[in-house]
């Protein structure tokens, strides 16, 4: 299991845009490991997008993204580094 916190930047619009959950979780589909989102002890599988809407990821937000898997490693950077730098 591999995981990273990052901080929600006014970058990436939180995760709360339909857009931005959507094109995270086509991303997550991308990998073989199972992959979360956490926030304040609330946790979303990161292919399902109600889950992730259902965090309420706002900026300035930390969350952790979590893989478990073959790919965990690779899987955890790809997302973080889409959260961090997804434009507005």
């Amino acid at each position: 299991m591999f995981t990273k916190e990052v901080t929600i930047h006014k970058a990436a619009v939180g995760l709360m845009p339909r857009p931005v959950a959507a094109v995270l979780v086509q991303k997550a589909y991308e990998f073989k490991s199972r992959i979360w989102v956490e926030k304040d002890d609330n946790r979303a599988d990161s292919r399902s997008l109600l889950d992730m809407l259902s965090l309420l990821i706002h900026d300035g937000d930390k969350v952790s993204i979590i893989a478990d898997g073959a790919d965990e490693q690779e899987a955890v950077a790809s997302l973080a580094q889409l959260v961090e730098s997804t434009p507005v």
